[in-house]
């Protein structure tokens, strides 16, 4: 029993250890949000010894926030929309449809995960200017609308639900797109919700991107916003992280909500070919 008793609390001591790394990060920006500017560089206490809550109204003041948060919002509901359907499309195209060079387009997609996104961005770029999609909502949606992880994602998914449910249905008369949206989709929830939250997050947090193909306020994202505290003789900590933090609650919200369906989707998610 005593041995038992000794490794769960090794195991709850590495645990809580792991928990730590992750809310001390947020904890330190909470503090620094509320201290003002001059306590940002005295201060190195990461529990909050003042409490400023206006800085949480300047750092909303100082830019167009709300529209930035507008622009974040359409922009990660864009991207997301066109994950689950153009790559749950493809990936069952991949999992059940028998077509010439299969396995070796297949193969292309799993090594395009090892190109470094940074090499398609001048590419991706030109395109969308020749286009005329600079600083419009389709410049920031339409380039990544489909998703190679998710691609392979929802196809090792597709591959674990028993072919014998499908074959029942085109018995009975089901079209394959008909077995795809009232059978696959259905069982295959989890997996969607998995791409789901890791699409939204990948959009909502991207910086890069909003970046190069926005110019005006009216088309910035929440990240671009965050800028706006960096200044050319410094960095008002106290605003920028009071905005961070607040940048950060959608993510949040949304990865708390769908967590048990994450978990499931990831358990669930194997390897079969």
């Amino acid at each position: 029993m005593r041995p038992r008793l000794l490794g769960r609390l090794a195991r709850h001591a590495v645990l809580i250890a792991g928990a730590a790394v992750v809310v001390v990060p947020f904890l330190w920006m909470f503090t620094t949000s509320l201290q003002t500017r001059a306590e940002t560089y005295t201060n190195d206490s990461i529990l909050p010894t003042s409490w400023h809550w206006e800085n949480y109204v300047t750092a909303w003041q100082a830019a167009p926030f709300g529209q930035y948060y507008l622009n974040s919002l359409v922009m990660a509901t864009g991207i997301v929309a066109g994950h689950l359907v153009l790559d749950a499309l493809a990936a069952y195209a991949f999992a059940r449809l028998d077509f010439p060079l299969k396995r070796a387009l297949f193969t292309v997609l799993l090594a395009a995960l090892m190109v470094p996104t940074f090499v398609t961005i001048i590419p991706a770029y030109s395109l969308v200017a020749s286009f005329g999609w600079i600083d419009s909502y389709a410049g920031l949606i339409v380039p990544r609308l489909a998703d190679v992880f998710g691609i392979i994602l929802l196809r090792q998914y597709f591959s674990t639900i028993p072919v014998e449910l499908e074959e029942a249905a085109r018995i009975d008369g089901c079209s394959r797109l008909g077995i795809f949206w009232r059978i696959v989709v259905p069982l295959a929830r989890p997996a969607f919700a998995t791409l789901a939250i890791f699409s939204f997050l990948f959009a909502w947090n991207d910086f890069l991107w909003p970046l190069l193909v926005t110019n005006s306020d009216d088309l910035r994202t929440i990240q671009i916003g965050l800028s706006a505290f960096v200044g050319r003789y410094g960095t008002s900590w106290n605003y920028l992280m009071a905005g961070t933090l607040t940048a950060t609650v959608p993510s949040i919200v949304v990865f708390m909500i769908f967590q048990r369906a994450l978990v499931r989707g990831i358990a669930m998610t194997g390897v079969k070919d």
